[in-house]
């Protein structure tokens, strides 16, 4: 894999990835006034598939923190765009994830982090139950990373870390005041975002739902089977085997359910994705987690 970026040959050793959400830009600027600007290089993972206002985001905590987020992504090398992955894998979500974060996100910084030395790897996880539990599998299963966690030492969860972004005078990405519970992938919808939040985007963008309905259908036609994010965990569905759902009714399949079957759900996604979403192997299954199909690759 080819990496584009825009850092520099000398590398600092304490890395802090930024992710274009609030947790992650917090638990940078913990790490810097921790660490010093002279050890701390915070980069980012484009997926270039961002919203723009991600981008202003990224411009004002450059100036927050004082210093350059550096860009890597694979996009321009193996892939020409988030869209290319699905199709060359006939894929949205797989056994350990979604396939775009598999390979825009997980892979291109596993890929960066054997090139480069450093003493520790900063992520943006919250002061929640949940990332608890994430936080320590990454620990207990991924030892080489040498993980620390800035937002859970500081007992700081995303309200929080809300108010401090506001108080260095800074407004929070535009997602969150669109009512969205993370800032990931905006052009094209987050493929991990679960039944409330495709119900939400139905309302409030209907040409993104209905561009990510026809990629549905086209990879279901491509792959001779379903190719879905969401499933239904109904006991009837689950008695009957017809789990997956659609984003709009598929005429193939008409004993699977579309999300206008589905009843109103609040918009609850995964969490951010920052190259280890699949990091919850200690953790229940959450219910926007049960609401996604990861089917087996």
């Amino acid at each position: 894999m080819t990496l584009t970026t825009t850092m520099t040959n000398k590398m600092k050793d304490v890395i802090c990835w930024w992710s274009g959400g609030i947790t992650s830009a917090v638990a940078c600027k913990i790490a810097i006034d921790l660490y010093g600007l002279d050890r701390c290089e915070v980069i980012m993972i484009d997926t270039k598939n961002e919203h723009e206002d991600t981008y202003r985001f990224k411009d004002d905590c450059e100036r927050w923190y004082g210093t350059t987020i550096h860009s890597i992504t694979a996009i321009g090398s193996d892939y020409e765009s988030i869209e290319d992955v699905w199709r060359k894998h006939k894929s949205l979500n797989v056994a350990t994830g979604a396939i775009c974060s598999t390979n825009l996100k997980r892979r291109v910084r596993e890929k960066w982090q054997k090139e480069v030395d450093f003493t520790h790897q900063v992520f943006g996880f919250e002061f929640d139950k949940k990332e608890f539990n994430r936080a320590r599998s990454l620990s207990m299963n991924h030892p080489d990373v040498k993980p620390i966690y800035p937002l859970l030492m500081m007992g700081y969860d995303k309200e929080r870390c809300i108010e401090i972004v506001q108080e260095a005078g800074i407004e929070v990405p535009l997602m969150y005041k669109m009512g969205f519970r993370n800032n990931n992938c905006f052009n094209t919808g987050c493929v991990q975002g679960g039944i409330g939040y495709w119900q939400k985007m139905k309302v409030d963008f209907p040409e993104k739902f209905d561009k990510m309905a026809e990629i549905e259908h086209e990879l279901t036609d491509e792959k001779g089977e379903p190719v879905t994010m969401l499933k239904d965990q109904s006991n009837e569905a689950k008695q009957s085997g017809n789990v997956l759902v659609f984003l709009k009714k598929h005429p193939d399949y008409p004993e699977l359910k579309c999300l206008d079957d589905m009843n109103g759900r609040p918009v609850e996604p995964l969490f951010e994705c920052n190259g280890f979403c699949s990091t919850n192997d200690l953790n229940p299954r959450s219910e926007t987690e049960g609401q996604i199909n990861f089917a087996f690759e």
